[in-house]
Order: C-alpha cells, then sequence, then structure tokens
C-alpha cells in the first residue's frame, strides 16, 4: 500500500477525531483530571491531617463558601462554627475542597511566627497579585518578601510619618472647607453629603502627595482616572453567577482571563495603575538626574523605592518590582483607610454620645495635634480610631497553604471527629489554613460580651482589654494589619492619616444619620467590602452634615 495513502488516510482520521471533540469534551477531560489529581493529593493530606469537625456541605458545589461570601456578617457565622466545634474546625470548600481555620491565640501565635515560610499565599491569590500589581511585596514571601519588605522600611519610619503629618491635615482642611462651602450654599446650617466619596478623595490625594510627591487633585474635583475605576467595583453586578464564577476562579486561577465584567474592571485597573506608576517613576527619575530632587525625596516612599533600584545592595530591587510596590500602596492608600474612616464617622453619627466626647477631647486640646501628639495626648481620639479598626477590618479574612507538615498548637484541647481529645493538630504539606480577622476581632470569647458594640472607652484604663485579647500578640491586639513578618509596612501612616482627618471633621462638623437613628447599614462591594446604607444605589453612606457652633 502506497506509504503517501496510509499518511492521507491518517492525517484525515485524525482531523475527524479532532472536529468531533467539542470544546465541552475538552472542559469536561480537564475536569475529571483534576478531580482524580485534587483527590490523590487530598488523600495523602487527610492521612496525615488531623481530622477535625466542622459544619456540613450546604452546597454540592460551593461547600460554606457562597454562603460565606454573601453573608452580611461572615464573621458571625465563624464565630458560632468555633463555639460549636472548636478553636479550630474544617469547613468544606469550592469542588470538595477543605480549609482548617484557627480561631485560638496560641494557634495564631504559631502560625504567624511561620508566615511567608511555611504558610504561603494559595496559588489563586499568587496569581491575582502578580497578574494585578506585579512580583512586588504583596507577591513575594520567604527572602524574597524579607528583602523587599527591608528596601521599603524606610519609607514607613516614625521619622518619615512625622515630616508626612502636614500633608494629611491639609488633606482634610480640604474638605473641611469644600464642606463649609456646601452647608452655606444650602442656606442652612447643615446639607446632606455623600461622605464615602470624599474619604475617597482624601486617600488618593494623601497617598499621592506623601507617597509619589503628586497631587491627584481629587479634592479639587479634578477627574483621576485611578479613582474612576476603583469606585467602578462598587457599581458592578455581584450577582449570583458572579460570585459562583468568582469562588470557581480561586480554584481555576486561569478563569480569570475569561471575559466577565468583573475581569474586565481588573484588567482596566491594572492598565491604569500601570501608566501612572509608569509615569510617576520616570518623572521623579528624571528629577533626581537633573539635580531638581536635592536629595528632599531620599525618604518618600518613592525616593525609597528609586534608591533601592539604583541601588547594588542587598535590597536592591528591579524596576518590575519598583512598578510593583507603587501599584499596591496605590491600592492600599486608596481602599483601607478610606474603608475605615467611613466606617468611623457612620459610627459616630450613630453613637452621638461617643462623638460629642471625642470632640470636647479636641477643643479642649485646642491646637491641630501633630504626629508626637497624636501618640500621646489625645486617648480618646486613639480609642475611636482603634475600635473603629477592631470592629470594621477593611480585610476581613486571609487563606494560606501549607508548604511542609507541621503541628499547631492550641490554648485549650478540641474533640476530633473520631471523638479523641487533642491539645495541637497535624497539617499536611498543602493543607490550606483560614483565619477570620472579623471574626476574632469581635469574638465574644476574646473581647467579652460586648464584643460586637461600638465601645472605645474598653481601650482606656486599665482592665480595659480583656486578658484572652491581650493573648493576641498582633498590633494592639487586633489582626486588623495581620501579624508577623507580614503585618501591614504601612499601619503608621494609614493610623497617622485617620486620626489627622478625624481631628479636623470632628472639631468643626456634627455628623448625623440622615434617616434617623434606627437607619440601616449594609454591605457594598469594592474592592474590599466597603460600608452603605441600605437601600443605596452603590456604596453610597449619605450623612447629615452640621457645622459646629460651639
Amino acid at each position: 500500500m502506497d506509504s503517501s495513502y496510509l499518511l492521507t488516510s491518517l492525517h484525515d482520521s485524525l482531523l475527524t477525531v479532532t472536529r468531533s471533540v467539542t470544546l465541552l469534551d475538552v472542559a469536561a477531560a480537564v475536569a475529571t483530571v483534576w478531580a482524580l489529581r485534587s483527590a490523590l493529593r487530598a488523600a495523602r493530606r487527610t492521612s496525615r491531617t488531623t481530622r477535625l469537625r466542622g459544619p456540613p456541605r450546604t452546597d454540592l458545589i460551593f461547600g460554606t463558601s457562597k454562603q460565606v461570601f454573601e453573608s452580611l456578617d461572615a464573621g458571625a457565622i465563624h464565630e458560632a462554627w468555633a463555639k460549636e466545634y472548636g478553636v479550630a474546625y474544617e469547613v468544606p470548600t469550592t469542588l470538595g475542597g477543605k480549609k482548617i481555620m484557627l480561631t485560638d491565640p496560641r494557634a495564631l501565635a504559631h502560625y504567624y511566627a511561620r508566615e511567608s515560610w511555611t504558610y504561603v499565599q494559595t496559588e489563586w491569590t499568587r496569581f491575582f497579585l502578580q497578574r494585578s500589581f506585579g512580583r512586588g511585596i504583596l507577591w513575594s514571601h520567604g527572602e524574597d518578601h524579607k528583602r523587599q519588605r527591608k528596601s521599603l522600611t524606610p519609607a514607613f519610619t516614625q521619622a518619615a510619618i512625622r515630616n508626612l503629618t502636614p500633608i494629611f491635615y491639609n488633606s482634610a482642611h480640604k474638605v473641611k472647607f469644600a464642606w463649609e462651602a456646601m452647608i452655606y450654599a444650602g442656606g442652612g446650617d447643615s446639607t446632606v453629603i455623600e461622605v464615602q466619596n470624599w474619604m475617597n478623595r482624601i486617600s488618593l490625594d494623601t497617598i499621592g502627595l506623601a507617597g509619589f510627591s503628586h497631587d491627584f487633585g481629587a479634592l479639587d474635583g479634578k477627574p483621576a482616572s485611578v479613582a474612576e475605576v476603583f469606585d467602578a467595583f462598587g457599581s458592578s453586578n455581584e450577582s449570583a453567577a458572579n460570585v459562583g464564577f468568582l469562588l470557581l476562579t480561586q480554584v481555576f486561577p486561569l478563569f480569570s482571563y475569561v471575559p466577565t465584567s468583573t475581569s474586565k474592571l481588573f484588567c482596566e485597573m491594572q492598565r491604569t495603575m500601570e501608566d501612572i506608576s509608569t509615569e510617576l517613576l520616570a518623572r521623579t527619575k528624571k528629577e533626581k538626574d537633573e539635580g531638581v530632587l536635592d536629595g528632599k525625596e531620599d525618604k518618600s516612599i518613592i525616593g525609597v523605592l528609586v534608591k533601592a533600584n539604583d541601588s547594588d545592595s542587598s535590597i536592591h530591587l528591579t524596576h518590575e518590582e519598583v512598578l510593583a510596590q507603587m501599584k499596591a500602596l496605590l491600592v492600599a492608600g486608596y481602599e483601607t483607610t478610606s474603608i475605615s474612616m467611613t466606617w468611623a464617622l457612620l459610627e459616630l453619627a450613630r453613637n452621638s454620645d461617643i462623638q460629642n466626647k471625642l470632640r470636647q477631647e479636641l477643643l479642649a486640646f485646642g491646637e491641630e495635634p501633630m504626629y508626637d501628639q497624636q501618640q500621646n495626648s489625645l486617648p480618646y481620639l486613639d480609642a475611636v480610631v482603634h475600635e473603629t479598626l477592631r470592629v470594621h477590618p477593611p480585610v476581613t479574612n486571609v487563606v494560606r497553604v501549607a508548604t511542609e507538615d507541621d503541628v499547631i498548637p492550641l490554648s485549650e484541647p478540641i474533640v476530633t471527629q473520631s471523638g479523641e481529645v487533642v491539645n495541637s493538630i497535624s497539617v499536611a504539606h498543602g493543607t490550606r489554613i483560614g483565619i477570620s480577622i472579623i471574626c476574632i476581632n469581635r469574638s465574644t470569647k476574646i473581647w467579652g460580651e460586648d464584643a460586637k458594640v461600638f465601645r472605645p472607652e474598653r481601650w482606656l484604663g486599665e482592665g480595659g482589654i480583656p486578658k484572652k485579647a491581650q493573648d493576641i500578640q498582633a498590633y494592639r491586639h487586633l489582626l486588623t494589619f495581620v501579624d508577623g513578618p507580614r503585618t501591614c509596612l504601612g499601619k503608621g501612616f494609614a493610623v497617622t492619616e485617620f486620626k489627622a482627618v478625624m481631628s479636623v471633621l470632628v472639631k468643626n462638623f456634627v455628623f448625623e444619620m440622615r434617616d434617623g437613628p434606627s437607619t440601616q447599614v449594609g454591605r457594598g462591594r469594592g474592592l474590599l467590602p466597603r460600608p452603605k446604607i441600605a437601600g443605596e444605589e452603590g456604596n453610597y453612606v449619605p450623612l447629615r452634615v452640621r457645622r459646629y457652633e460651639g
């Protein structure tokens, strides 16, 4: 038989088979291989991991993940599970997955001491962070993370933040003047102001000036592309289908390339931040080369980054890493601080006695408190700020994966699936570990029976912080800025900005709920969960703002 005929027949047969294979067939094959691979890995992990009790799988596909994600109070769900199953328990996740949740102070101390080495970000988290921001400090772990963090540290020392404090006050006073003009234009002594948008503007202009010596002009009414793309997340549709797709994406990271409305927003955000960061970095390098800066930028965030990029030392940052840090700082500076300040204004509007007490402290102090006075001379301002951070952490949970087998100690015994009582749990390589920050910050077992209540007085005097809360070894016994090697580098920056803004606004204005004290506050969506007034479109927080007349 002619060999060419054989080759032609074989080619035609292959084409026939190929044409008969649909996209659905390919997807089914991929899913089958993935399921078998996952099952084998899970079986190996299970044999070396303590079998813990936990809630049943409420959804065949998503386990309990969708229930927690869509809840208005995920912390309460986790707290109820901890009460029923113990300080370490297992929850079912998407497509048959599992993760161990920790709520025990001793377990948390052990975990955070080993984070970035034994416990690292999941594959999906690293995929998302690299795609959105690049291989910067958020993406890295181990020695790479240690190097990048060391290179950034000079920009966040007490001395550096002390020098930046006037910028925080400048932004706050711009808002003060704008709000006074709005009240005057209304012809009365008060007006309704959507405060979340203004907190966003403060955060953007502050990180621009303090971090990159760039004025975005958001407080002056200038349009900022980065603010527009961040705000677009708040108006995106959080349908059941979108939530389900997001949860599936955490199992199959490549799904993030599917062109959904959310994935398109993330692509737009990445492009916008890349353009802004590249432009600001090029401008700063040009000014340095021309001698315009004359050393004045050496301690600013962008100055520190440029210095690290130019350095041949152990803290050298590549050009890609510098841009990644800038993008991460833009998002962190915009999202987290603005969310916290919005929550503070809401809590003050809902609690007039707390608002009055804070105002009286600020008025009695008289002058504008600068950095050192913020730390030592205004205890109630400090208490209000940290109570806000406790009750309303911007980042509500984290998940990590074990890179090696480990034994996690517990401060109290738990009962396993088999009925055995244990004082520690074994976790195998590949086990996922979750921490509900909002659960631990609000836990009645840790913070006392009034843990859900916004009560700044708990931060004042001896005995205000329960012993169990003092066992949380993080900053001010809160997990809001997490802990360990990955504790938030900018927490001093954020708290100082927070205090500066509150001191100016509360001293000059009175805040009330627009529709009265019974107004319901819901949860909206941005890049992170945001407060919103129930029934409002988008993440709107309209408050009645009145001039304080004394």
